[in-house]
């Protein structure tokens, strides 16, 4: 945080709505699709890995492993959700085949499943368990299932494993209801006869678009990007305008873990990390896509429940951390928290998690009332007449079914939305929402702190799209001005909240 008065960048620096040129044109008219605004709404959700390496103690199981082993006693899908819910999310991917090539439901196109266990006697479906239980308690439901399989003897001969791949992929897009995620991996191993199988990606994304339009297909998907790491890292400026070569699933698969090493989980590279600024799209405007990030990370070392991790579960401050970095950086978080061979969380996931519900709550609750003021013109809902109170801009819970989005008038360079509080207060956060399906369109903005009439920088930042936050150090102010220094064309704001410093940085 700077400490000074806040003076306006040089107006050459300031790129706005009078850019009228081609590059903005092009750079604006790449659009989510319904499926990706839809699940970006959706913010934080969870990963559950739980399978045969749950029962084994591995991370990545060898294939052909004896189906008797899976017999999780206690079995507990409503405490699964239970806690997932208070920690304020709103679905779960269930891993329901992985590399091993075990599946928790009763796939008619192998042996190797459920039906061949102890566990209820070979007659339940896991699956149709978590899927019905999510529903129970207002999750989404998703499914991971592993392109690699470790068992399958077709896995390496190409057109006969994509065939069998395919049945299972139809039989859970078709059994469980609606999906709202098919997360795929770029695993990939020796099949039995030598080859690596290579696999018919657009095959599969025909299938899901079939029989799942509304899911997005993610990580080796066109819908939803891969942030690069398994660790929680978020890039300084996530962008969901990129490069369409970013969608190339063999190049994704290259850059995933290739074994069970136990370093991937919390490896982060540097390389790559500007993707979307306007340099970096420099050559590429004609082929752009809409391609937002999703930051995939554990609540503990491993994805699989080891006991021997218990006391190294993250707590509820960094996962909060982790939550304002990659929510409130125009991503959504992916929370691996893995079952124990009981069928249960364990009492620290458990204890996180409720933990982190607190602090996402306390956060939401800290919205301060303000004044809003607009010193660039009328408030617009992008198309016809301002519809509703201006102060909705102020909000964080704002009536979806009436949109209310803010463009300043286009001779406005330099566009400034001031939130005046009731009384001076101590704040630590404000956050920033564009309405995405007018593209992402800020690329620079400045939030500057208001006391006794002198003016503070507060914090900075590039890219915004569907939310950023942004966290500072705690300030007494009177009022909070949001600039926006250079964006592409008309900004778009759907929302602009000031956040207490209690909310903000609560404290465990």
């Amino acid at each position: 945080m700077t400490d000074h008065i806040a003076p306006p960048p040089p107006a050459r620096d300031v790129r706005h709505a009078r850019d009228a040129g081609d590059g903005i044109r092009l750079l604006t008219a790449v659009r989510p699709s319904a499926r990706q605004v839809a699940w970006q709404s959706m913010e934080f959700y969870a990963f559950l890995h739980f399978g045969m390496n749950t029962m084994t103690d591995r991370e990545w199981g060898l294939g052909g492993e004896d189906p008797t082993l899976f017999d999780p006693a206690c079995l507990d899908v409503d405490q699964w959700m239970s806690a997932l819910a208070a920690a304020g999310m709103t679905g779960a991917i269930l891993t329901a085949k992985h590399h091993d090539g075990f599946c928790l439901w009763p796939s008619r196109a192998t042996a190797h499943t459920v039906a061949a266990s102890r566990w209820r006697g070979g007659k339940a479906d896991l699956v149709a368990l978590v899927a019905d239980a999510a529903r129970r308690h207002g999750l989404k439901f998703g499914i991971y299932l592993s392109p690699w399989d470790r068992t399958e003897a077709t896995y390496g001969s190409g057109r006969a494993y994509d065939d069998f791949f395919v049945r299972q992929l139809e039989e859970l897009l078709s059994w469980y209801g609606e999906v709202f995620s098919v997360w795929f991996d770029g695993a990939n191993g020796e099949g039995p006869d030598g080859p690596r199988q290579v696999y018919d990606w657009e095959r599969y994304y025909a299938v899901v678009r079939r029989l799942q339009p509304g899911a997005v297909i993610s990580v080796c998907g066109p819908d939803v990007r891969w942030c690069g790491n398994e660790a929680g890292h978020t890039r300084p400026d996530e962008w969901s305008v990129v490069p369409a070569a970013l969608r190339d699933a063999e190049r994704i698969a290259d850059r995933s873990q290739h074994a069970d090493d136990g370093v991937f989980s919390r490896l982060v590279r540097s390389d790559d990390e500007d993707l979307g600024s306007r340099k970096a799209l420099a050559g590429r405007l004609d082929d752009l896509v809409w391609y937002p990030a999703e930051v995939n990370t554990s609540i503990r070392p491993g994805w699989f429940h080891h006991p021997h991790e218990d006391s190294s579960v993250r707590s509820a401050d960094e996962l909060f951390a982790l939550w304002c970095d990659a929510v409130g950086g125009n991503a959504c978080l992916l929370l691996n928290v893995p079952p124990d061979r009981r069928g249960l969380l364990a009492d620290p996931d458990v204890a996180a998690l409720k933990g982190l519900g607190e602090r996402i709550r306390a956060f939401r609750d800290g919205v301060l009332h303000a004044d809003v003021d607009m010193s660039s013109g009328k408030p617009r809902t992008g198309a016809g007449e301002p519809r509703g109170d201006r102060s909705a801009l102020a909000r964080l819970d704002g009536d979806a079914a009436v949109p209310y989005v803010w463009r300043p008038e286009a001779f406005d360079e330099m566009p400034v939305l001031s939130l005046t509080l009731a009384d001076s207060t101590e704040v630590g956060a404000v956050v920033i929402r564009e309405d995405i399906t007018q593209g992402q369109r800020v690329e620079r903005v400045a939030v500057i702190g208001v006391s006794d009439g002198r003016e503070r920088v507060l914090a900075e930042a590039n890219s915004v799209g569907h939310q950023r936050i942004l966290r500072f150090e705690p300030t007494v102010v009177d009022a909070v001005r949001v600039r926006i220094e250079a964006s592409r064309g008309r900004p778009a704001i759907r929302t602009l909240a000031v956040i207490d410093a209690a909310g903000a940085w609560p404290r465990g």
